[in-house]
């Protein structure tokens, strides 16, 4: 339908709204259709990815299949660079970050292309064997589902975030059955605020996926019924909570400095043949790195750990050893991180969601073995897989909240709130005592994007330094005269005056006030220079500062301006006055 048409057929529609709906009935129905829409993508993905599988495994003798799981993720990895490259201009922007920084800096504006590039490229990806998870793009999909459909129907910046938050929230319930979890992880992980107004919508967009996930796919990827837990096992689950604490720093540090390395890497297709092969490798050695890794979650719940050596190097040593699964086990929890980093670094798509709920899986199990092994005290595996996934996931993506509700809606009940409690919050207190800011949050931190910290701070991070800067100041030269200084003094609105070289660099800067005396002394006109007049600014202002740091320097040095400079040239001054004005323009915009 052609844009003209499409408008004149939805502005009488948006009118009628306008007078027979009130707002607030209004914004339920939308929230119906994002969680509606939302859970649609999320059942279409999940069951795309598993019924490809499924076919790709029985196409495979079983002779073969530890060879050909090895192959696998190099086609899914090269499958999804030349859909990035061919169909997306190279720009697929991975991740819920850019979600984040679409809120606080671009009005809740997620473009057009995440409505279909998240599902496609993660199902290329995740379907021949990405090491990744699937939570990261179906969270991205939804909310460019409310963004989108904010756009069309003309609602405003603030119900638009709301409708993000809601398409988040719907695909997490969708993938999990866990309605309470996807509203959590929308407020813990994408919006930075909960008002009784928006609490609602959440809720209802959130029910909404979970009952088409219901209705359409069995949704909970593992489920375990538990009826009670032992009191003396409050230190256990202490120590759990720091050590699921430990390694939710080792994925984080490991996750970023892995992204370096791939981020020095050049040519597309060089990253594919090197990470794919990496990846392979990774996969031939320890099968359990293969995919989502749900599987191997259900395994340990349902009891068959001896299992995690199947098909790999050292299922003949099986029945020979006690610790081989332990090994296996631990290689796969260590290097899952690893495998993660490859698969979305070498091109793939997909989420450290999923492998935090393995990595946590993992740990649980390793922890409650040993124990066990060692005679301490007799304790229940199973309980310690599902606590050990809720201290993951609360380390790595600094979400508390979110797994403690997510992990008591998939056990069946809230027969483990409180250990969830002990381990979930001993875990993201100590992890964010290392890592202030989570897996999502670091890389936009550096960028002077603050999400989730005070409001202050947010709104401070959405203005925009470069926008702001005073270009009027009218420069003068070092080798000026006095006599021209007065000359530009009489021509200028400004009563401060940056002194440039010839090179574009702030030498320094000359007030009105500082050479008031000098004015009168006519004598010293054409042999007094600016560079004898002149003064050091109290602090110097770079692009790529944050607007907070800015801002702390001016109250610390007492300034009302300062000079800025970009890569050492300067460009013109950032006034106190400025930045407090389009911080009011911006608190009225949130507030409207």
């Amino acid at each position: 339908m052609p844009r003209r048409t499409f408008h004149r057929v939805l502005n009488p529609l948006l009118l009628w709204r306008l007078r027979h709906i009130n707002d607030r009935v209004y914004l339920i129905i939308l929230s119906v259709m994002v969680g509606l829409l939302a859970g649609l993508a999320a059942v279409l993905l999940k069951t795309s990815v598993h019924h490809t599988q499924d076919l790709l495994n029985t196409w495979v003798p079983e002779q073969y299949r530890v060879f050909t799981l090895s192959l696998y993720p190099i086609i899914g990895i090269g499958l999804s660079v030349l859909f990035t490259q061919y169909f997306l201009g190279g720009n697929l922007s991975r991740g819920i970050g850019p979600i984040i920084y679409n809120i606080a800096r671009q009005g809740s504006v997620v473009p057009r292309s995440k409505l279909y590039s998240q599902l496609i490229s993660s199902y290329l990806t995740v379907t021949f064997g990405g090491s990744a998870g699937l939570e990261a793009p179906i969270s991205v999909t939804g909310s460019a589902i409310g963004s989108n459909l904010a756009r069309i129907l003309r609602i405003g910046r603030r119900e638009r975030r709301l409708l993000v938050g809601c398409g988040a929230a719907a695909g997490v319930a969708a993938i999990f059955n866990s309605p309470i979890a996807g509203v959590l992880f929308a407020v813990e992980v994408i919006l930075s605020e909960l008002s009784a107004p928006f609490f609602i919508p959440l809720l209802i967009s959130s029910a909404t996926a979970t009952v088409v996930s219901k209705a359409l796919y069995a949704g909970q990827p593992f489920v375990l019924i538990t009826t009670s837990w032992p009191v003396e096992g409050i230190p256990f689950y202490v120590m759990l909570g720091l050590f699921t604490a430990l390694l939710s720093v080792y994925m984080i540090r490991v996750y970023f400095a892995a992204e370096k390395l791939f981020e020095r890497w050049h040519g597309n297709f060089r990253k594919v043949l090197l990470g794919g092969l990496a990846l392979g490798l990774l996969v031939f050695i320890f099968p359990p790195l293969y995919g989502e890794g749900y599987n191997i979650v259900q395994l340990l719940l349902s009891g068959q750990a001896s299992h995690l050596v199947d098909g790999s190097l050292f299922s003949v040593y099986r029945d020979e050893s006690i610790w081989l699964v332990l090994v296996v086990a631990v290689g796969s929890m260590l290097l899952k991180v690893v495998a993660t980093t490859i698969t979305v670094g070498s091109g793939g798509n997909g989420g450290m969601f999923g492998s935090s709920l393995f990595v946590g899986a993992l740990a649980g199990f390793i922890y409650a073995r040993l124990i066990n092994m060692s005679g301490v005290y007799p304790i229940s595996e199973v309980h310690f897989i599902v606590l050990g996934m809720a201290g993951m996931l609360a380390g790595v993506i600094h979400a508390p909240l979110t797994a403690i509700f997510l992990i008591a809606e998939i056990t069946g009940g809230y027969a483990l709130f409180v250990p969830l409690m002990v381990v979930a919050s001993s875990s993201y207190l100590v992890t964010r005592y290392f890592e202030p800011y989570s897996v999502y949050t670091r890389k936009l931190v550096k960028r002077g994007v603050y999400m989730h910290a005070d409001r202050d701070r947010g709104l401070l991070s959405q203005l925009d330094l470069l926008a702001l800067v005073q270009t009027d100041f009218v420069p003068v030269h070092p080798d000026s005269t006095l006599g021209d200084l007065v000359t530009v003094f009489r021509h200028a609105t400004r009563n401060l005056f940056p002194v440039v070289d010839d090179d574009g660099h702030l030498a320094g800067i000359v007030t009105l006030d500082t050479v008031r005396d000098a004015l009168f002394d006519d004598e010293h006109y054409t042999t007094t220079r600016v560079r004898d007049l002149m003064s050091e600014p109290p602090a110097v202002v770079n692009t790529d500062d944050t607007m907070l740091d800015t801002l702390r320097c001016m109250e610390q040095v007492d300034a009302w301006a300062l000079p800025v400079l970009n890569q050492g040239r300067y460009i013109g001054f950032i006034l106190k006055t400025t930045i407090l004005a389009n911080y009011r323009r911006q608190l009225l915009k949130e507030t409207e």
